[in-house]
């Protein structure tokens, strides 16, 4: 899964034609004609949607109007604990196997994340495994160039593009056949999603606090639900729109960038330059520079209390040595002599405990 890091740029370059390869394909399916595709509506994940999204804005307005705070405050911890079963869960344990975890993590991961209704594990991972292997190009679920609303939200509307599935049957997700938990939620996925979704996000605050049916199911199910699935979205849509103004130290020949407010909004998803250069990074970030990161400071508590263990990070002379071959000038000084110090800073520095000749 990993990218080359040392020779060449790791994604397809950013560029508005939509039937670009990826960077490992080029040599191999130079000559193969583009596959055929013909846009078709999901009509019933449009009406699911549309549904949903209605709901939620309705939700919305009781938050404001009729319902108790302790209901927006319940919704708000909901939304936070689905935001890390897909950020610590699907995307960074299960997707890119960047750490490992211990019975109990995967369990409340497993369960967080079927919290946020984004479907299993299985789907999310594989879909996920694609994005990375053909970012931005017709195999990609979500093709940036294929406009801002796709790449947000139109791709879950529509049948996916014949170099998907192609691309998604070489994907092996074996690896999460062994884990008896994905294995539960798979197959009882059905059953258990509607009771952590909405049943119970709904039924806590009927009968611990008095709210109403209406103000519980439509704030604490489907507000939250809603929220937290735009919220895991935007890492798809804003973070890879080409623009000028985008931050892409690392590699400025791929999409993705870094995006201070995608991480505030997601719990550190949003450094997305760094991510796809090393997708094997469990921080999927450098730390410090003001990256916040919630994700990756759970994930180091769970460490120290024994869940999570064989955290893979990527050592700072690698990271080093990408920002000078292929990034874009736009990081921070990384430390002494670094090219874009200052003359007048490294000569007002102070320098203790010199060596004596």
């Amino acid at each position: 899964m990993a990218p080359n890091v040392t020779t060449s740029p790791t994604e397809v370059s950013c560029t508005s034609d939509t039937t670009l390869l990826s960077s490992n394909e080029l040599k191999s399916d130079a000559t193969k004609p583009c596959l055929k595709y013909r846009r078709e509506i999901v009509w019933p994940n449009v009406v699911m949607h549309a549904y949903l999204n209605l709901a939620a804005l309705y939700g919305a307005y009781l938050m404001l109007t009729s319902a108790k705070i302790l209901t927006g405050i319940w919704a708000f911890i909901l939304y936070e604990g689905g935001i890390l079963g897909i950020t610590a869960g699907a995307h960074r344990l299960w997707s890119h196997r960047a750490y490992k975890a211990k019975w109990p993590m995967r369990l409340v991961l497993m369960l967080l994340h079927t919290l946020a209704f984004q479907t299993s594990v299985h789907e999310w991972v594989r879909n996920h495994r694609v994005h990375h292997k053909n970012s931005d190009t017709d195999a990609d679920p979500h093709n940036v160039h294929r406009g801002f609303f796709f790449t947000h939200y139109g791709w879950m509307l529509l049948r996916k593009h014949p170099a998907v599935k192609e691309k998604g049957k070489q994907i092996d997700t074996s690896d999460l056949d062994t884990d008896p938990f994905l294995i539960f939620q798979k197959r009882y996925y059905i059953i258990i999603m509607p009771l952590l979704c909405f049943l119970i996000p709904s039924a806590v605050p009927v009968y611990f606090w008095g709210d109403t049916w209406t103000n519980a199911y439509h704030i604490a199910a489907v507000l939250r639900q809603v929220i937290t699935l735009h919220m895991t979205l935007i890492t798809n849509s804003v973070t890879h729109w080409p623009g000028t103004w985008k931050k892409r130290p690392y590699d400025k020949n791929i999409c993705p960038s870094e995006n201070f407010l995608v991480s505030l909004l997601t719990l550190g998803e949003g450094w997305h330059n760094f991510h796809h250069v090393f997708p094997w990074d469990y921080k999927t970030s450098e730390i410090g520079n003001n990256r916040i990161n919630p994700t990756t400071h759970f994930i180091d508590f769970c460490a120290r209390i024994g869940w999570a263990y064989e955290l893979k990070t990527v050592p700072m002379s690698m990271v080093r040595k990408r920002i000078e071959r292929t990034g874009d000038g736009t990081h921070e000084i990384w430390g002494w002599g670094d090219t874009d110090m200052t003359i007048k800073d490294r000569n007002l520095a102070e320098v203790i405990n010199k060596e004596v000749m």
